[in-house]
């Protein structure tokens, strides 16, 4: 487990919001975006207490390759100034979330000499109808053209696909996946499409526009992708998330899954310590007038116990092919085991995780029903 916390900014700003997009979003134009910079600068500054230095810097939205470089720039100076990044011995790995149509030759040297490391593109598709439904503004030409540049200018590329699309079949999500290992980006993350309350496609998909594809169809999509990208070259290391080597997965977000601590800044980012989490204003408005204001912009805060940690931790280490070291827990594994012995017991011959010593390893179909596992083990 990573002993350093990770550090997550939050830009909300988009050009369009997608339909499938329930994330805090909006859009705006240069006057909100300056002004928006120079808060969260502000908030950079404030005393966060006694982190440890971070060694990841993720800056996600929202878009924030759509922030303009000049501004990028102050951010990330104002995040070197007042906090400390690495290690001294190790620079942070610092990574930015970007559109395809975002990236050019002249952008990307500009996000170089920034210290950005690693490049996250959000393609989605390869299909250009696909890529009109989701709402996206860009074409496959320019999305290959986006890893060409991320990948020749030296970055670490990694981009994210979709698929479960209505009416999409198992051969057009493949050839997805071929356009993508063909380009031999450095990682993958495939998700499902999720109809999220409040969104176009919640309204669309209750008003009978289109009907999401059932679980079978689904499970289907999912068992090719490992299938695939395992044979290509990208195991998994987390169910989403495919990586060609063990240096190009995501630092930042194994912490997440690792139960490591990661502070976040901007309206709507998530901080956790290793024992409470807390959350900032989702406005955009609201967050900015509390930090303008000289206040903190913290929303809420849960102090997690020792029950709840256990959960989460099971919850998130059973997305992993390596599962979880049941001693990490803070419980006796014997105990665990003695108390979940018939359960453990099913699922070991319902082929959804096996037992090694102190450690659950899920199979494919544990990783993908982890929430369901965890939530039935009894502690």
């Amino acid at each position: 487990m990573s002993i350093s916390p990770g550090l997550y900014l939050h830009v909300p700003f988009c050009s369009a919001i997608c339909p499938y997009c329930d994330f805090a979003v909006t859009t705006g134009g240069e006057k909100r975006r300056e002004r928006f910079t120079r808060s969260l600068i502000r908030e950079i500054a404030r005393d966060h207490g006694p982190w440890k230095a971070f060694d990841t810097v993720y800056l996600g939205g929202g878009t924030p390759s759509g922030l303009g470089d000049e501004r990028l720039g102050r951010i990330l100076e104002a995040v070197r100034e007042a906090l400390t990044i690495g290690d001294g011995a190790t620079s942070a790995v610092v990574s930015i979330e970007a559109n395809p149509e975002d990236v050019t030759e002249a952008s990307a040297r500009v996000w170089s000499r920034l210290g950005i490391d690693r490049l996250s593109l959000g393609v989605q598709s390869f299909d250009a109808a696909e890529l009109k439904f989701l709402g996206r503004r860009h074409d496959p030409v320019e999305a290959r053209r986006a890893v060409e540049i991320g990948l020749g200018a030296g970055f670490v590329v990694s981009m994210d696909l979709i698929y479960g699309l209505p009416h999409q079949s198992p051969e057009s999500w493949q050839s997805n996946l071929e356009i993508a290992v063909d380009l031999e980006p450095h990682h993958v993350s495939c998700y499902q499409l999720t109809v999220e309350r409040g969104t176009p496609f919640a309204k669309q998909s209750r008003q009978g526009d289109w009907a999401e594809p059932d679980d079978d169809s689904l499970a289907e999509f999912l068992y090719l992708t490992h299938e695939f990208l395992g044979a290509a070259g990208y195991p998994a290391y987390e169910v989403s998330n495919f990586a060609r080597a063990p240096e190009t997965q995501c630092a930042h977000n194994r912490k997440y899954w690792e139960g490591a601590s990661y502070l976040g800044l901007g309206p709507s980012a998530h901080s956790f310590d290793g024992r409470s989490r807390w959350w900032n204003q989702r406005s955009e408005a609201v967050w900015q007038l509390k930090v303008e204001a000289g206040r903190s912009p913290e929303a809420g805060r849960e102090r997690l116990s020792d029950r709840e940690l256990a959960l989460e931790r099971l919850m998130l280490g059973l997305r992993t092919p390596t599962g979880v070291d049941l001693g990490a827990l803070g419980l006796d594994p014997s105990d665990l085991l003695a108390a979940n012995r018939e359960l453990f017991e099913r699922f070991t011959r319902e082929n959804l995780l096996r037992i090694d010593g102190d450690r659950l390893i899920p199979s494919l179909d544990g990783m993908a029903r982890a929430d369901a596992l965890a939530r039935s083990i009894e502690f």
